[in-house]
């Protein structure tokens, strides 16, 4: 077709589409839902993926974390949960390998009675209780493996370990929990049954999501030896280790391995009784997680899509029917059938791609919205493939219709009436 044909069919098309506003509005429903459905999933979806990926940037990539099997990622078997804990020694002896500079080995209290075992308890202070407080025994170590940002006072240190000096460090929601608008620095609180002094106030920790509030910001942080005291049976150790380099990940995986195989013992032919993971097992976690829920929700949305199709499908078959009569003046004057072909496969497209631009803005819209609520990241390539795939929808579901209208007799399209 001639590009002044092209003009003039998508004239036709918007022409009939204002015509009919109200049977061409609930034609393109589908395609609107569907293309509107695509960017917002896409734009959420994207959202928490930036999310998740700069809260495992600011772990680190030097990071790794060992326990004694893999606790990300994997449903644990009886067998990982019969083996051996880790030890305290474990940890210091991880000290001495080439290229670690810090080793942080970490207990939590769990809370049988808790909701799914979250190791949480109340902490008081100040005539007021915080509820659902994870209470952690660490190292030194902690602070800087974490890179803890310390918002008031210092962090628990080598000394406090060796005294088991009853010192706490509070999360920053904790702290304004207990001691709202006054520094919480000397001042005592209670938990499992003991007094503590506050010695540090850390600052807000980064969370994946945006709003509400951070759970690891309700957390108290005791030397290990004191934490001993308060939950003896406590003893299943998880150890972070962090090492100067990310180019050096093998060797101190492999320098790791053959430490803890040699002190745990393990016979050349057994497996690994542990396990070795780093901050990436989040990534590839999380991207399994919204890999499935991205294609159940694309799939639904493709339906919604050729839904739309067929409503397209349905509403051109009409418009031939109803412009028979034009078809055969248009053949009766010179148009070829590749010209009439054309000519309703374009008035097709345009129909969904009307539809498509209509979702792309609503979906946006939607996406902004819900960037209050949620992270969210509109992304060129998928608003172009919503876009896209409407348009191909309009071709798929318009040739059928525009087959039929550029195969009518010129003669029998004269006489219909």
């Amino acid at each position: 077709m001639r590009l002044g044909d092209i003009k003039e069919t998508v004239t036709m098309a918007l022409g009939t589409l204002r015509a009919n506003k109200m049977r061409s509005g609930l034609t393109i429903l589908g395609i609107v839902i569907g293309v509107m459905t695509v960017i917002t999933i896409s734009s959420v979806v994207n959202g928490l993926n930036s999310s998740v990926e700069g809260l495992v940037q600011s772990l680190g990539s030097n990071i790794l974390f060992v326990y004694r099997f893999a606790a990300i990622g994997k449903r644990p078997t009886t067998e990982m949960l019969t083996r051996k804990q880790l030890t305290y020694e474990d940890a210091m002896a991880m000290r001495s390998l080439p290229h670690v500079l810090a080793v942080s080995p970490a207990l939590q209290y769990t809370d049988n009675t808790a909701p799914g075992r979250s190791g949480t308890t109340a902490i008081k202070g100040n005539g007021k209780t915080m509820e659902n407080t994870i209470l952690t025994g660490v190292s030194s170590d902690e602070e800087r493996v974490h890179d803890l940002d310390i918002l008031d006072g210092r962090f628990v240190t080598d000394e406090d370990q060796v005294r088991a000096a009853h010192v706490v460090g509070l999360g920053y929601d904790t702290a304004q929990q207990l001691f709202p608008g006054q520094s919480a620095i000397g001042k005592e609180v209670e938990a499992a049954g003991m007094v503590f002094t506050v010695v540090s106030v850390l600052e807000k920790q980064k969370q994946a999501f945006g709003g509400g509030k951070n759970p690891q910001d309700n957390q108290a942080y005791f030397p290990i030896s004191t934490f001993h005291s308060m939950h003896p049976e406590e003893l299943d150790y998880w150890i972070t280790l962090k090492y100067d380099d990310p180019k050096f990940r093998s060797t101190v995986e492999d320098e790791l391995t053959e430490l803890l195989r040699r002190r745990r013992k393990i016979h050349n032919e057994m497996p690994d009784n542990f396990a070795i993971f780093g901050t990436d097992s989040l990534t590839r976690l999380w991207t399994q997680i919204t890999g499935g829920l991205f294609f159940l929700l694309f799939s639904l949305s493709s339906v919604a899509l050729l839904v739309g199709g067929v409503g397209v499908m349905n509403i051109m078959l009409v418009s031939v029917t109803e412009r028979t009569r034009e078809i055969g003046v248009r053949k009766a004057i010179g148009a070829s059938k590749h010209t009439i072909l054309a000519q309703f496969t374009l008035e097709a497209i345009t129909l969904c791609a009307v539809g498509g631009l209509i979702g792309v803005m609503l979906g946006s819209a939607i996406a902004y919205a819900l960037s209050y609520l949620l992270p969210t990241l509109l992304s060129p390539l998928w608003i172009v493939t919503a876009f896209l795939s409407s348009c191909l929808i309009g071709l798929v579901f318009g040739i059928y219709p525009a087959w039929k209208a550029a195969n009518l007799d010129p003669i029998e399209a004269l006489r219909y009436e």
